[in-house]
């Protein structure tokens, strides 16, 4: 017999909720009060985006109000109805020379970039080549262009290369990674992917997402870190959401990159343009990366500081990932997981939501990763640093990470 209950769509949509909570995977929105790394009641965050503390700074909210008042808060119709601002072609133009190319093109989202433009350049036929730690979205994309999907080794340039070599060289294939992996923090291999492409006659395609405004001597990203130039890399997205402080996030490549977006990118041509209020501040963001390196600087300092003394951690079973970038991530190692008592996987992810309920007790909030957005057995704690914090936070949180992952803390709250 059916079971009626179940066959309603709340019923279906209860049964599959509650099998999330008992898999410790289910996840709750959190209400801020605002930009910046000091919450209500002292409570410091260390799991923000915002690496240049740029969200809160009050020149990008004035250059918002100005741009609300000269071009309204809304796009009100997408780019090639009327909805193609000043503001827009100032900030396309403005990032095409940043990056170093001939064009930009805004879109709202970074999620909706990489759609548009992965969905724009492949169809059947076509092959996305994949590593396999890359953003949900690029892999989303692949899958909506009805493209093949194949990965690579994380990180492995010479196994990209091999999967190359192996594919048919009369299709379409484009080798597809992150700059800086969103869950790792560390960084791609881009001198040897775009060498690989270059010998198999491969395009390349870069998320540098959590690059921009971070790495390199000037901010300018993953290739300016690793002198890779703008045209070993055809295609670049970069999100504005980030390092830069607003919203929306672009692609920059040549003219013909650009204009075949403008005319096949569904995505781009269906969607209501960014408020170019948003597009005005971010010209200031742009301002502030290239005329204050010392926010770099002293984000820079931080990170080597939190990494020298986060190293002991390792004995209290957080497992440091390596990376020189702003995102830390902590790994609960195997042991902390086993002592959770729900096995060598589930016990992984109530360890990791154990040790953030008990920072978050401590006036830190630091959110716990879990399946499935991390490999299973991977859950960690995804510390972020921020220009915004000072010294004296990053002490504070270590001194708390101390305290709460000590191995009998951990046992006995994970029996509560």
């Amino acid at each position: 017999m059916p079971d009626l209950h179940r066959d309603t769509l709340d019923g279906a949509l209860q049964a599959r909720l509650q099998r999330q909570r008992e898999r410790h995977r289910y996840r709750e929105r959190r209400t801020t009060s605002g930009a910046g790394v000091r919450g209500p009641h002292d409570r410091l965050t260390f799991c923000s985006n915002d690496y240049l503390g740029l969200a809160g700074e009050p020149r990008l909210a004035e250059a918002l109000a100005e741009g609300a008042r000269r071009f309204g808060t809304g796009g009100g119709a997408s780019h090639l109805v009327c909805g193609h601002s000043e503001a827009h072609e100032r900030l396309e133009q403005r990032l095409a020379t940043w990056t170093g190319r001939e064009r930009a093109l805004l879109f709202s989202s970074g999620y909706q970039a990489n759609l548009g433009v992965i969905s724009a350049l492949l169809g059947r036929g076509d092959i996305a080549l994949h590593d396999r730690l890359n953003h949900a979205s690029l892999l989303d994309a692949t899958r909506l262009a009805g493209a093949g999907l194949e990965r690579f080794a994380h990180g492995d340039a010479t196994a990209c290369e091999q999967r190359l070599a192996a594919l048919d060289p009369s299709r379409r294939r484009l080798v597809v990674t992150d700059g800086v992996f969103s869950m790792d923090g560390d960084t791609a291999d881009l001198p040897a992917l775009a060498s690989a492409c270059e010998r198999h006659h491969a395009w390349l395609m870069v998320d540098d997402a959590h690059g921009l405004g971070v790495l390199g001597v000037t901010g300018r990203g993953t290739l300016e870190s690793q002198s890779v130039t703008p045209q070993a890399v055809p295609v670049l997205m970069g999100t504005l959401g980030k390092a830069l402080g607003t919203q929306g996030a672009f692609v920059a490549g040549s003219d013909a990159l650009i204009e075949a977006l403008i005319q096949f990118s569904r995505p781009y041509v269906y969607t209501t343009s960014l408020s170019p209020a948003l597009a005005w501040a971010t010209l200031t963001s742009l301002d502030l990366v290239e005329n204050e390196p010392e926010r770099r600087g002293h984000l820079d300092s931080l990170i080597a500081h939190f990494r020298r003394e986060a190293a002991g951690l390792h004995a209290h079973g957080l497992t440091l990932m390596p990376s020189c970038t702003p995102i830390q991530p902590l790994v609960v190692s195997r042991h902390s997981a086993q002592r959770a008592g729900d096995g060598e996987d589930g016990g992984n992810d109530l360890a990791a939501l154990a040790m953030a309920e008990s920072l978050e007790a401590s006036g830190i909030w630091c959110s716990a990763i879990r399946s499935p957005t991390v490999p299973v057995g991977s859950a960690r704690l995804r510390v972020t640093l921020s220009a915004s914090h000072t010294r004296a936070d990053v002490d504070r949180l270590l001194e708390t990470l101390y305290r709460v992952s000590h191995p009998s803390r951990i046992a006995g709250r994970e029996r509560s």
